[in-house]
């Protein structure tokens, strides 16, 4: 089991629930426009969000940021300390930072300290296009091994001013890769992991790639938070994580969306129907399971297990209920249909 971090409220590794990270694709320094995408982050069931801090005028708006928002606060620095230390008097709640690109061990300690002072844990992430020349040189290109030495290198750095509360990441475009690199710096440390597959790509490549990568080490028992990388809006990525999470079982709630891939019998727009449906239900907090199915024949007893569900015949449908018929709609209306009915019952 890893060690345990706080990030705010939220506690990653040592058992606890694995949560769901994403980052903004706002600029910063517009504190409006980043505090308006996080509170829709937080609505889709967002657990940390993390902010892109390049300058000073970035770092200077966090305080005001953190005011505005309910959910832990990460602030991602590159190579210059000073704005971790302004970051940190902003009141961040962790800091994404690889402490080999901040220049001397004066910095490394003046940001560890300031980090221990506040109770903030750091970040240790590389990726496999940061991974440093001469380990490149070592391995042969951004290998996993390459990745776990240079993140391992990285946490020393910090190990050695007497700062540990350390959380690390190894992400690689690569499926494979990610997945290797998680499966060999487990075994070596037991710092929290962050599971990602970087720039996995566009919403539905994206999300595959990441719910095979990430959805492998989780039934392995390994990573203790996850972020989903998708050239999407990043409420994509939160619904994608949930749903990885969901498929390994790590947590339940919320509603379950089960669909059939349409045949012959198909005689409504069921694939229309199942899209209106989804996103008139996303969100929706009840802990129930949705069917949309296309054959009214069939349909009941397929999902059967469904509390709710819809059911197409010849232009129209049926609506059912713990498997049981409870009306029969114009295909028009069996969207409202089903909805007045979740509705309706108590969660």
């Amino acid at each position: 089991m890893t060690r345990e971090i706080t990030v705010g409220d939220i506690k990653i590794g040592g058992g606890a629930p694995v949560s769901v990270q994403s980052m903004c694709n706002t600029r910063t320094d517009d504190v409006d426009a980043t505090v308006a995408q996080i509170l829709r982050l937080e609505r889709a069931g967002c657990d940390v969000i993390r902010v892109a801090v390049p300058d000073m005028t970035a770092a200077k708006a966090l305080a005001a940021i953190k005011k505005r928002i309910h959910i832990p606060l990460v602030a991602d620095i590159h190579f210059d300390y000073r704005l971790a230390l302004a970051a940190l008097d902003g009141g961040v709640d962790k800091v994404r930072l690889n402490p080999g690109n901040i220049g001397s061990t004066e910095r490394v300690r003046a940001v560890a300290r300031a980090c221990e002072a506040r109770h903030v844990p750091i970040r240790v992430g590389v990726n496999s296009g940061s991974v440093e020349r001469e380990l490149l040189e070592k391995y042969g290109g951004p290998t996993a091994e390459a990745m776990v030495e240079s993140a391992l290198n990285h946490a020393r750095i910090l190990e050695d001013v007497g700062f540990s509360d350390i959380a690390i990441s190894v992400k690689s475009s690569t499926v494979s890769r990610t997945v290797a690199a998680y499966r060999l710096i487990s075994q070596k440390c037991d710092y929290p992991l962050h599971l990602g597959v970087t720039e996995a790509g566009t919403e539905t490549l994206g999300a595959i790639n990441s719910a095979v990568g990430i959805g492998t080490l989780l039934n392995e028992g390994i990573g203790d938070t996850i972020r989903v990388s998708l050239t999407a809006d990043p409420e994509r990525e939160v619904e994608a994580g949930i749903a990885i999470l969901k498929a390994a079982g790590l947590r339940s709630g919320g509603v379950k969306l089960v669909s059939c891939p349409t045949c012959g019998r198909t005689r409504i727009d069921l694939v229309a129907l199942a899209h209106e449906v989804e996103g008139r239900l996303r969100g929706c907090r009840k802990d129930i399971t949705v069917a949309v199915m296309g054959c009214a024949v069939n349909g009941p007893g397929e999902a059967r297990e469904a509390d709710f569900g819809v059911a197409g015949g010849d232009g129209e449908g049926i609506l059912f209920q713990k498997g049981k018929i409870v009306a029969k709609l114009p295909y028009d209306r069996l969207a409202d249909g089903l909805l007045e009915l979740i509705e309706g019952t108590e969660a």
